[in-house]
């Protein structure tokens, strides 16, 4: 049989997972590892890498088992849990301290320094970046500087430091290959994404070391063949792509004014911007979208902290039951003039707000709403977070947003034929409700597709992206601005 089969592995943030596809794009075999969370301090979150790098062996070795078609695979595409980092020993491969994830905020005094020295807007000039220690700059500074030691043999040269999919990488080829691609280099507020190179000007004002970096490579690029022992043969890693970057292409948003939403316990948006890098007047990030034979194309991007995690909370918090599916039926039973306003800022507001000071509230109570109107007006919080993001990206990118915009969705809320029609009508544009929820995964399966040439273009492996459901707005206009109207009367009252 011919080698037309993709291998993904997707290394998330709660999960390790690796997903065999055809050449249609349809799943083969699947396996997952979950991924233990460390919280050694408040505001601290880290990884064990070494049970990242066993996890990610083991769901190879299961799919490969499974399917039996090992000798049928093309290649490798990797995704990642982006912003994450790792610094490690040159010579031993052992990271010198747990990896630092990114939503660790034990850097924030630096950020909060820097953004009072004025520096923040030549970092968003160069990086497209703003200063908070989601990003991996300040990160590896803080291991340099904490670990004994470690700041003078990383300027010798001794120590490696990657995102996760560097560290993988550099696991299963052996060492042999220490690289990065463009879309997880524009992650760490040290990559200069007009240059499409690491900034010496950003190394100098973060402290970090060259020495410690990895080469940056194309999305679609040559990430060296595995190590004998992972899986009996050389199978080539092919593409590589931040997770965020590999789901717009596994929704086949390859062409500008495309743009996807992934619903999980936050929100990631991002719009394909082409090869124009829109810089944001409204605090949204300009993103590296993909790089291919040496073209980047741009994204603008807006993350919503608290999108599925608000459904959470309404059974651990509200004592809703039945999980996903009661807090919905909950919801649906709501009063449809209730004018509930929740704002779910438990850790913060996101883009384009960015204050993590911010925290939750409940607005508009009167004495005949309920647990159904605290719950709807839950869900519809996050179509009206959405809708900011929207509206920012249509400020930003007036070029790429066309008037027939659509947003393209995926994750855990998207299940929810009624939760994406409630998307549709509160942003006014309509939702393309993918049938298919591992498209982050699938997008790095296109990439390396693409690399071992299972597809002859980026173009072409986006037309594998999975069936999916239009929505289209239903309710009235001014209905929809006046609820709209609410969330932005509401939203001021939590800023910090």
């Amino acid at each position: 049989m011919a080698q037309d089969l993709i291998l993904a592995l997707d290394q998330g943030t709660t999960s390790t997972r690796a997903i065999l596809f055809d050449r249609e794009g349809r799943a083969l075999a699947e396996a997952s590892r979950p991924l233990r969370q460390d919280y050694p301090h408040d505001g601290w979150v880290e990884h064990d890498a070494e049970e990242i790098y066993a996890a990610c062996v083991a769901v190879m070795r299961e799919v490969v088992e499974a399917s039996g078609r090992a000798e049928d695979i093309a290649a490798i595409g990797v995704t990642n849990q982006r912003e994450t980092v790792v610094v490690w020993d040159r010579q031993t491969g052992r990271p010198i301290h747990p990896a630092i994830v990114w939503q660790d905020r034990r850097t924030a005094d630096v950020c909060a320094k820097l953004k009072a020295e004025g520096r923040e807007a030549r970092v968003a000039e160069v990086t497209g970046l703003l200063l908070d220690p989601y990003f991996s700059a300040t990160k590896i500074a803080w291991l340099l500087d904490h670990v004994p030691g470690a700041r003078a043999r990383a300027e010798a040269g001794e120590l490696l430091c990657g995102t996760m999919d560097c560290w993988v990488i550099w696991r299963l080829t052996g060492g042999a290959v220490h690289a990065t691609d463009a879309t997880n280099a524009s992650r760490t507020l040290l990559f200069d994404i007009g240059a499409q190179d690491w900034s010496d000007e950003m190394l100098a004002l973060f402290n970090v070391p060259a020495a410690l970096l990895p080469k940056v490579l194309d999305c679609v690029d040559d990430y060296g063949v595995l190590d004998h022992e992972v899986l009996e043969r050389p199978v080539p890693i092919r593409g590589v792509a931040g997770d965020q970057q590999a789901a717009l292409m596994g929704q086949g948003c390859v062409s500008p004014g495309l743009m996807k939403a992934t619903y999980g316990t936050g929100c990631f948006m991002l719009i394909n911007t082409g090869e124009e890098k829109c810089v944001s007047r409204s605090r949204l990030l300009t993103t590296v979208a993909a790089r291919v034979n040496g073209k980047t194309t741009y994204a603008l991007e807006g993350s919503i902290f608290v999108a599925g995690a608000a459904i959470q909370w309404l059974g651990e918090g509200l004592g809703v039951t039945g999980g996903p599916r009661g807090a919905e039926a909950l919801a649906r039973a709501a009063k449809s003039d209730h004018g509930v306003v929740v704002v779910p800022a438990f850790t913060g507001l996101g883009a384009p707000w960015w204050d993590a000071g911010a925290r939750g509230a409940i607005f508009g109570l009167t004495r005949d709403a309920g647990l159904p109107e605290i719950a709807a007006a839950t869900y519809d919080a996050c179509a009206l977070q959405s809708r900011d993001l929207i509206e920012a990206m249509r400020a930003d990118a007036p070029g790429a947003f066309g008037e027939a915009a659509q947003l393209r969705i995926d994750g855990g809320m998207s299940r929810s034929a009624w939760f994406s029609q409630r998307l549709a009508d509160l942003t006014g544009v309509s939702v393309r409700r993918s049938s298919y929820q591992e498209t982050t995964a699938l997008g790095a399966a296109l990439f390396a597709g693409v690399g071992a040439g299972v597809y002859a273009s980026v173009e072409e492996a986006a037309e594998v992206s999975p069936a999916a459901e239009t929505l289209k707005p239903t309710l009235e206009a001014h209905e929809r601005e006046a609820a709209y109207a609410r969330w932005l009367d509401a939203v001021p009252r939590v800023r910090s």
